[in-house]
């Protein structure tokens, strides 16, 4: 499996963790269960492509396959997926939509 389809699938799942944890963490902002997988896997990938163009020696060290490379991808996952899945939260919200429980 190539290292961009790894961090791919890396980004995919810990960004759907992070919108979970977020949605969990501040109920007002929940999206539902598959609102808040779905935004926060956007957001995990969207996170991970973010840190991969700032920071490229995370991407680029054999691949995209080595520890620090690894835990870079799912820590920037992680977040970008929750803080998407906040901010779909507060628009949806701020528009009159009611929070799911």
């Amino acid at each position: 499996m190539s290292g961009m389809v790894m961090n791919l699938i890396i980004q995919l799942i810990t960004g759907a963790i992070g919108g979970n944890a977020a949605g969990a963490a501040a109920k007002s902002m929940s999206l539902g269960t598959v609102g808040n997988t779905i935004a926060g896997a956007i957001g995990g990938v969207g996170g991970g492509q973010l840190l991969g163009m700032l920071m490229p020696a995370m991407t680029a060290a054999m691949g995209g396959q080595d520890v620090g490379s690894i835990v870079g991808q799912a820590v920037a996952g992680g977040a970008g997926g929750a803080i998407l899945t906040a901010i779909a939260g507060f628009l949806k919200n701020s528009m009159g939509g009611s929070a799911s429980s």
